[in-house]
């Protein structure tokens, strides 16, 4: 699984970013760990979704706003560039990494829990010596269309990337709607559970048209598996546009 960056603005050639203010200040990155016990792995898309709500969740609580004890990490990781990294854990190392102050989300099997932001180089021992990379989810069965007026994630039907690249990208989808809404409409969301669904645009053409529609878009750095500048996620929230 592996790390990302990622922009709300359009895509830029990596050799001409050393200019951008954001690469000046001190650069964190949101740490994620996902459950996968080697019996009982989550499907997938339960996994993506499940990681989308746990940005959200670190995003709303009380401690990443305001005088918070998490707040002035949060400030510092969303003034640089976003970065999130997922990586996995089970039995002890995920008990371990369940000691450290976080955020754990579980979906209908899956089990993420998001730490607050830490300096590139400064991952506390529990979670620096968990895998990055190695592992892949499937979903046993094709997932259904989402209920309608669910927040949804549309992943790039030309993309193949990994579960954990996957996540990191669904989880700044997440972060772009959140960014967008309305106080209100945050407060209605969070209270309701953060519903959403993360699925792949099922065409081309709909995708064309996801990413030309005023909605938020994820435009990857290309750090890892992908072009830079690439188009990963689309969020599409009720009443959301342009």
């Amino acid at each position: 699984m592996s790390s990302d960056d990622t922009s709300n603005a359009p895509a830029e050639n990596p050799a001409e970013t050393s200019a951008d203010p954001r690469d000046a200040a001190p650069q964190y990155v949101l740490p994620l760990v996902v459950r996968i016990e080697k019996a009982e792995p989550p499907a997938r898309t339960d996994a993506l979704e499940t990681a989308a709500r746990a940005v959200l969740e670190i995003l709303a609580d009380e401690r990443s706003n305001g005088d918070g004890e998490w707040a002035g990490a949060i400030r510092d990781w969303q003034d640089a560039r976003i970065r999130k990294v997922v990586r996995r854990a089970r039995g002890a190392e995920w008990r371990r990494a369940g000691a450290l102050p976080g955020i754990t989300v579980t979906g209908e099997r899956a089990e993420v829990r998001v730490f607050p932001p830490v300096p590139l180089d400064g991952w506390p021992k529990e979670l620096i010596k968990l895998q990055v990379s190695g592992t892949e989810l499937d979903d046993p069965a094709e997932p259904e269309a989402p209920a309608p007026g669910t927040a949804v994630l549309w992943l790039n039907p030309e993309l193949d990337m990994s579960a954990g690249k996957t996540m990191a990208q669904a989880g700044h989808g997440a972060q772009l709607v959140w960014w967008r809404l309305s106080d209100a409409q945050r407060k209605t969301w969070r209270e309701a559970g953060f519903p959403l669904a993360v699925r792949t645009a099922p065409s081309a053409e709909r995708w064309a048209e996801l990413t030309t529609g005023g909605l938020p878009v994820v435009r990857d750095a290309g750090f890892t598996e992908i072009a830079p500048g690439s188009c990963t996620v689309v969020g599409d929230f009720p009443g959301l546009d342009g």
